[in-house]
């Protein structure tokens, strides 16, 4: 039978009398409002099923979405996925809900919108989605979307977790280790890891291999961080192989190998990963795991840089300063700075400093130096504490203050930093700032001339000629000014000269000795 004969069929079909045609005239009007009351709640009750067929209909408009979303069998197309999710998340699927606020959050298929993100979320977390419970949390978190509240997030945090959500147990475990929106507790922190990488959820491998590197809610070992980071790498997680990369650069836990860590680095930048990009320019840069290349090293920082990599922003503004794989170029040296240096990055404020101190790429003002100098010293810096000692030491920026120039140098000092040294030495030489002590003057000369600072050298040489904080001894004196000298300090080479006059031939022989012999034994 035809579709036609089939609709004839049915149009002769007797239609019987309604019990409107029925009523009488005056009751028709009653009778007509309670049919169209009943029509009414029927189209209410049936109106989710004429939006879609069925369940399974919504079910595969979902299905369609994570095919496009994932490249699954089809090519990758975000803008199709967000159209199958929003038809599947009008039908109140939960999944689909949160994954079209996935979308919104990630600017993946549609507009960038953190507001309808947050949304979307919370139509999926009305329907208790614990993926939906923890993007909430998230907004909560960084702010996005909603005022950030980080009570809020742990509540919807602890919420995902009831339902045993892997990547809310290791978000709840973040929030332990910043105590944010909870008391700080590593220990805590490091339950809620363990609780998701029992799930084998990478995030918490890497995080737990976090704990075990810097010791933090449990015994600190190298060893098993690496085997917590390699878990989270093997499983393509990128933060996981930058650290398992880190491992391998500086031969933590495992046995140093450039090469390792170049491949591990490399996984991780070929994911757009901003840390594994940085690391990965810093081993073309230092000819580490792979030949030296200054181009591809600035490449790499480049990537990671216009991603806020703060450390990239410095490492590509020392490139330019430098020449090296750019063209030269101060400007854009103190751009990549600045860059660095609003992030609070230490490097980036102290060589923003320096440009402003030598007027490298932006006029001369001894003032921006001394600001920017200041926010890294304050960070530890120890270049920055000591320019910051000689910018109070020469009145430059400040008003000249010995005792403040005191107090960075030692900062300087304290750390090892030969000039920070030299300069704590001079002021006790002086006695500026401090009491005259050319005892400690010979102390401090001494700890930055064993690390080759001319200057340090050419003044415990003066120490030793003068008998100053130190018995006379004219070798020794000799055997400073020269070292100093061969570094091209003008004034050592001419107390060499005076020097040399004074002493017989076994004498200087015998300096000469003293001079190989400290090379011999500090060589770089």
């Amino acid at each position: 039978m035809n579709e036609d004969t089939v609709k004839h069929n049915v149009s002769l079909i007797p239609r019987p009398i309604t019990a409107v045609e029925k009523a009488e005239p005056g009751a028709k009007r009653v009778l007509a409002a309670m049919v169209s009351d009943s029509l009414s709640i029927a189209q209410k009750h049936l109106a989710p099923f004429s939006k879609a067929t069925s369940k399974a209909e919504v079910e595969s408009w979902y299905q369609q979405g994570v095919k496009y979303y994932w490249g699954r069998g089809i090519p990758c197309d975000y803008t199709e996925a967000a159209r199958w999710f929003h038809k599947a998340a009008e039908q109140d699927h939960a999944y689909a809900q949160n994954s079209l606020g996935c979308c919104c959050r990630d600017g993946r298929g549609v507009p960038q919108d953190y507001t309808e993100a947050v949304k979307w979320f919370r139509k999926a977390v009305e329907q208790g989605d614990a993926e939906g419970q923890n993007n909430l949390g998230l907004c909560y978190r960084v702010g996005k979307g909603v005022p950030q509240d980080y009570t809020e997030a742990v509540k919807w945090f602890r919420k995902a977790v009831e339902q045993g959500n892997a990547y809310a147990q290791n978000n709840l475990g973040n929030c332990y280790r910043d105590g944010r929106g909870v008391a700080q507790s590593d220990a805590e922190a490091v339950m809620w890891y363990r609780k998701a990488v029992e799930q084998g959820n990478a995030y918490a491998q890497n995080n737990l291999g976090n704990c075990y590197r810097d010791g933090r809610g449990v015994a600190q070992s190298d060893a098993e961080a690496v085997m917590w980071y390699r878990k989270a790498a093997e499983q393509g997680d990128s933060f996981g192989q930058c650290s398992l990369g880190f491992c391998y650069h500086k031969g933590q836990g495992v046995p140093q190998d450039y090469t390792e860590a170049v491949k591990w680095y490399r996984k991780a930048a070929e994911q757009g990963n901003s840390f594994g990009q940085c690391g990965l320019g810093v081993c073309y840069g230092k000819g580490q795991g792979v030949p030296q290349d200054y181009a591809e090293a600035a490449q790499w920082y480049r990537k990671a840089a216009e991603q806020g990599d703060a450390d990239a922003q410095y490492n590509l503004g020392c490139r330019y300063r430098d020449g090296q794989g750019v063209a030269q170029n101060d400007t854009e040296a103190v751009k990549w700075y600045r860059k660095a240096a609003e992030q609070k990055n230490s490097n980036g404020q102290y060589s923003l400093g320096r440009c402003y101190d030598k007027g490298q790429g932006v006029p001369q003002d001894y003032t921006e130096a001394v600001k920017w100098y200041r926010k890294a010293a304050e960070q530890g810096h120890s270049l920055a504490q000591h320019n910051l000692g000689c910018r109070y030491h020469d009145g430059q920026g400040v008003a000249l203050n010995y005792t403040e120039a005191v107090t960075w140098y030692r900062k300087a000092a304290e750390q090892g930093n030969s000039s920070g040294q030299y300069g704590l030495g001079f002021c006790y030489d002086k006695g500026q700032g401090i009491p005259q002590d050319y005892t400690e003057a010979v102390k401090w000369f001494r700890k930055a001339a064993e690390q080759n600072n001319a200057d340090a050298q050419y003044g415990l040489g003066l120490c030793y000629s003068r008998g100053n904080g130190l018995a006379k001894n004219m070798l020794e004196a000799f055997k400073w000014f020269r070292l100093a000298g061969a570094q091209g300090h003008k004034s050592a080479s001419k107390e060499v000269v005076s020097l040399a006059i004074l002493m017989s031939p076994k004498e200087l022989q015998e300096a000469e000795r003293l001079v190989t012999e400290f090379k011999a034994s500090h060589q770089t």
